[in-house]
């Protein structure tokens, strides 16, 4: 069995090439690429199902490779770990896996134990795991009343790449009245809507993006995928 490492930082890779030789004795080579780019092209070389991703890299991040390397062989299994347990990276993984792929995320600041339980049952097992830490860092960071949904995440993520409200709701199968209320329900779960008053005259939408960075509920890797998304989408359209 061949597995890839797609890992910028050259102590981190050493890390988990040791916890991949004691975890998955089934490994017999490990591959080492230094950004999304070469792992892509690492990953076309065949044999390879079993992946540990990085989330931010140069050239390309973790979702883009992720989702090319997905497109290209959907069978193939992929660990996600990163520092961050940010929503938006959950997000981002869910809408691109395959129906029938294994999946995981693991955060860096894991255990080794936990690390070596992630590699097998994501890569051998077959699995889709993600650690608790990082539902409970969500958890902690948002209560279920703020928490966005996904008709409501869609449109925050339009508004972000400068979408009118007209193109949002021809982009999201909407009615325009829908998304003048999910944009309304988002402007209060993100605590926009409390900052006004009579003293104060601030642009909602900016406010909402400028809100929806800082408390990471969107993302640079968000917004480079969307643009993508978003540019395809533009050609189909004309």
């Amino acid at each position: 069995m061949k597995a890839l490492i797609v890992e910028d930082d050259q102590f981190h890779a050493t890390y988990l090439q040791d916890a991949l030789a004691e975890a998955l004795p089934e490994v017999t080579e490990i591959f080492h690429a230094a950004d999304g780019v070469a792992g892509e092209e690492d990953a076309r070389q065949g044999g390879i199902e079993a992946i540990v991703m990085d989330l931010q890299m140069d050239r390309r991040n973790g979702i883009e490779a992720a989702r090319t390397i997905w497109a290209e062989r959907p069978q193939s299994r992929i660990l996600f770990w990163s520092n961050y347990a940010d929503d938006a990276y959950l997000r981002g993984i869910a809408q691109i896996v395959p129906e029938d792929s294994a999946y995981g995320y693991v955060l860096k600041t894991a255990s080794r134990d936990r690390l070596k339980l992630a590699l097998r049952a994501v890569l051998i097992e077959g699995q889709i795991m993600v650690d608790r830490e990082i539902h409970r860092r969500q958890k902690s960071g948002a209560s279920l009343r703020t928490r966005l949904d996904d008709s409501e995440f869609a449109v925050l993520v339009d508004l972000a790449l400068g979408l009118q409200d007209k193109l949002i709701a021809e982009r999201q199968g909407m009615s325009l009245r829908t998304v003048q209320n999910r944009l309304l329900s988002l402007y209060e779960k993100l605590g926009v809507l409390s900052e006004f008053d009579d003293r104060l005259t601030l642009n909602k939408r900016v406010r909402a993006l400028n809100r929806a960075l800082v408390t990471r509920t969107i993302n640079l890797e968000t917004l480079e995928a969307a643009q993508r998304d978003l540019e395809a989408w533009l050609v189909d359209r004309s």
